[in-house]
């Protein structure tokens, strides 16, 4: 497989690469990330072995990551109509004014224009919610991104960083009055937070939505690199993210990681993306890469194939602890279907 073996997005006519490009590392500004030259070379390797599907947000690195991806564009402006070019609302670019950000009508249109300001085209072919707000009504939310999709500045939209029921909610309204559909959903999603498979996976699969997984390397923790003697992230900037998932159940599961990477004459990073890949729902884990180096090894989970024992003691040693009501159901279940066997599914009838 390669970058120009594409899927579509959700229930959409989007094609996109199996992995997303992250651009959050884009600019250096928060203490760690790519100069603009180094982001710029990973971003014609990446097109260059044909990705197309680059995902940022308005305040990623001050808006210097959406500044390079524009100039980008803007050095070759025959890019443009091949890249699918995914940027962020929500995030308040103007400190101290109450609606420079968050999910109103104002602040869309406003954080719409300037995106579109520095990514220097006319258009945004995936803008998304970056989180929910909790002040908004989802109604306006959404009414205001069918407009700017019927206005021509953005081709599709999607959800990220929002509950379950809120984004059902959304979509629910959004086809009852015709409005521009959600396709994709953007969630933490790794080896290390699988919480999202008890309500988040369940919905985007029935509600038409392509997931695409951030933090797939959870900080970096999963890259191989990190054990319990050398858990000390290289940049400060960095540190605190990676810090808060260490624990020993992590370790666990990087030790379980190194030994199937090695078996299969792969890096762990290469496997822990391989598992996320082929996991239900999952349409392009966004692979972020701050050096070169970093963007070659991550591309190697493309042509990687896990074994079947290999997934099967991966799922085991992640397996998480999922809230109500989605470890009571299966259980449940089975007392409709004792002793039956439907689409594939055998049930067992349970003592409840």
């Amino acid at each position: 497989m390669s970058l120009d073996h594409y899927v579509t997005l959700g229930r959409s006519g989007l094609k996109v690469s199996r992995f997303c490009l992250g651009a959050m590392t884009f600019g250096t500004e928060w203490g760690f990330g790519s100069e603009a030259d180094e982001a710029t070379r990973i971003l014609d390797a990446y097109a260059d072995r044909g990705g197309n599907f680059i995902d940022t947000a308005n305040i990623y690195t001050g808006g210097s990551s959406e500044r390079i991806i524009g100039d980008w564009i803007a050095a070759d402006p025959a890019r443009r109509d091949r890249m699918v070019i995914a940027t962020k609302f929500s995030g308040n670019m103007q400190p101290g004014n109450v609606n420079g950000g968050g999910a109103s009508r104002k602040a869309i249109m406003a954080s719409c224009d300037a995106s579109l300001q520095r990514l220097r085209t006319d258009h945004i072919d995936l803008y998304w919610q970056h989180w929910a707000d909790p002040f908004t009504p989802v109604e306006e939310t959404m009414a205001a991104l069918d407009d700017l999709v019927r206005m021509g500045k953005v081709r599709y939209i999607g959800f990220s960083d929002t509950p379950a029921w809120q984004v059902a909610q959304a979509q629910t309204i959004a086809r009852f009055r015709g409005w521009a559909p959600l396709i994709a959903l953007q969630v933490e999603y790794s080896l290390l937070e699988r919480t999202v498979e008890g309500e988040l996976v369940p919905m985007a699969q029935a509600m038409g939505l392509g997931i695409t997984p951030w933090s797939p390397l959870r900080s970096g923790l999963l890259s191989g690199k990190y054990d319990r003697d050398h858990r000390q992230a290289a940049s400060p900037g960095r540190a605190n993210s990676l810090e808060r998932h260490v624990s020993e159940h992590a370790f666990e599961v990087i030790d379980l990681l190194k030994g199937i990477a090695a078996a299969h004459g792969a890096t762990p990073a290469s496997v822990a993306l391989a598992w996320l890949l082929a996991r239900p729902g999952v349409a392009a884990p966004i692979m972020g890469a701050r050096t070169m180096a970093q963007f070659e090894t991550n591309l190697g989970a493309l042509d990687l194939m896990l074994d079947s024992a290999a997934v099967a003691q991966l799922d085991a040693a992640s397996q998480p602890s999922l809230n109500f009501p989605a470890e009571f159901l299966p259980m449940a279940v089975a007392n409709s279907y004792s002793g039956l066997t439907v689409n594939g599914q055998s049930f067992l009838r349970s003592a409840r």
